[in-house]
């Protein structure tokens, strides 16, 4: 079996003042733990790592965040030169949002339900309890000054809808059991009808939150990519019942024709197209109970055919030591990830700039931990890139979500990044906000 050749130790990380430095926000709660850092006394956890902590060097915890909500003059904390504002408030698990071709913003309210749940982990995902929503909203901003004009339900009854894509006639929702696509008018952006038909199944529901299945088409529109996670944390209910997981899977836009676009990628959920190569990217949640500097979230470029570790290995060939003893023969050697974005951060959201005014790379949505003595994420980091590649370190670029961290507190926590030509969207399923943020 290869062993890894690691090749780039990330040294001690500080905040590059030069392109981002904090701005003035209502928001003036400061904690180190909001902070990224690739500090050399640590194991890295960000970049392309040259050494990881060792499995079980820690204990694994829970420490679950207490959601308290935005008060009506607070916001997170962009870098100067960008403006916080709330694009729609008062909704209910605002998860993903989705920027279709025309400028129409659409978001799918979802959430986790799952029963027998410790009460202190079904209170950190939201401010508030209820049930899945369930739900397509419709919203437009026709002055395109970062705050929605209209909204309207478009379509309910779904089961924990996430993804969407239109492409031509045709807009696509990815349910966690299924892929419904409408009939759609691409000149006026509205559905012909709300009766969708379902033209592919998906495992349904999985580990902790991977219900989510994400929807991004090629660069050519011929192909649509769908991700669906892991059912299990490590494979421990057997890998039978993980068939079509932890995978990538590419259809034809009928949905025939499907393939193992790539595997053993335990939980994708990001999805977006490089602009600078139109190769396909995702943010990758890893496996959980292994230490609190172990095992990092991350973003990578997906090959086809390509296998990502999981749950064998992790980072490359690393072995889980949950499998020494029991690796199947026939399993390859797995790829390396590009870029690793912190261990139990969560990351959810990945989306490249496309709005005039932000720089050059990778937007990453990090839900935050519940799984680590010490909260990591809750923010949305940037990762900058050239030639196709990131070229740098992480720095924070929306922040303040932490309001208390010995009082284990959180104004709220960000999922999805998505870009409109004139600004950023940032869904906040925790506090039910969906945040703008504007160059100035």
């Amino acid at each position: 079996m290869k062993r890894n050749h690691f090749i780039i130790l990330f040294a001690s990380f500080t905040i590059i003042s030069m392109t981002f430095t904090s701005c003035n926000s209502s928001n003036k709660q400061n904690n180190s733990s909001d902070t990224t850092s690739t500090d050399s006394s640590h194991y890295g956890e960000y970049g392309s790592l040259e050494r990881l902590a060792e499995p079980f060097s820690t204990e694994p915890k829970n420490k679950f965040s207490k959601i308290l909500g935005w008060g009506p003059d607070q916001a997170p904390t962009a870098p100067d030169g960008f403006e916080v504002v709330r694009f729609a408030d008062s909704l209910n698990s605002p998860r993903h949002v989705y920027v279709a071709p025309n400028g129409d913003i659409f978001v799918a309210q979802a959430r986790t339900e799952k029963e027998g749940e410790d009460a202190e982990k079904i209170d950190s995902r939201n401010a508030f309890r209820d049930k899945s929503p369930n739900e397509i909203i419709l919203f437009k901003d026709t002055d395109n000054d970062g705050k929605h004009d209209s909204q309207q339900v478009i379509l309910k009854d779904l089961k924990q809808p996430f993804g969407m894509l239109v492409l031509g006639k045709f807009f696509y929702v990815a349910n966690t059991d299924g892929l419904i696509r409408y009939g759609y008018n691409p000149e006026d952006g509205t559905l012909v009808s709300p009766q969708g038909e379902q033209i592919l199944t998906l495992p349904a529901g999985g580990y902790n939150n991977h219900w989510t299945r994400n929807l991004i088409s090629n660069k050519a529109g011929d192909k649509i990519f769908i991700s669906v996670g892991s059912g299990s944390n490590v494979g421990e209910n057997g890998m039978e019942y993980e068939e079509r997981r932890a995978a990538i899977l590419e259809v034809n836009p009928d949905g025939s024709g499907e393939r193992i676009y790539a595997s053993g990628l335990r939980n994708p959920v990001g999805m977006d197209l490089n602009p600078q190569t139109g190769i396909l990217w995702t943010a990758v949640n890893e496996r959980d109970e292994l230490g609190d500097e172990i095992v990092p979230d991350y973003i990578t470029e997906v090959k086809l055919g390509g296998f990502y570790g999981w749950p064998y290995y992790y980072w490359g060939n690393n072995v889980d030591p949950r499998w020494k003893d029991s690796i199947p023969n026939n399993i390859p050697d797995a790829i390396r990830p590009d870029y690793a974005v912190g261990s139990h951060t969560a990351s959810l959201g990945l989306a490249f700039n496309k709005a005039a005014g932000f720089p050059e790379g990778a937007f990453v949505g990090q839900h935050g931990s519940w799984n680590r003595s010490e909260f990591s994420g809750y923010k949305v980091i940037f990762v900058p890139f050239s030639s196709g590649k990131p070229s740098g370190e992480p720095t924070d670029f929306l922040t303040g979500f932490i309001a208390n961290k010995g009082n284990n507190e959180v104004y709220g926590r960000p999922v999805s990044v998505a870009f409109t030509k004139n600004y950023m969207l940032v869904t906040d399923d925790a506090a039910n906000i969906i945040w703008s943020v504007i160059k100035k």
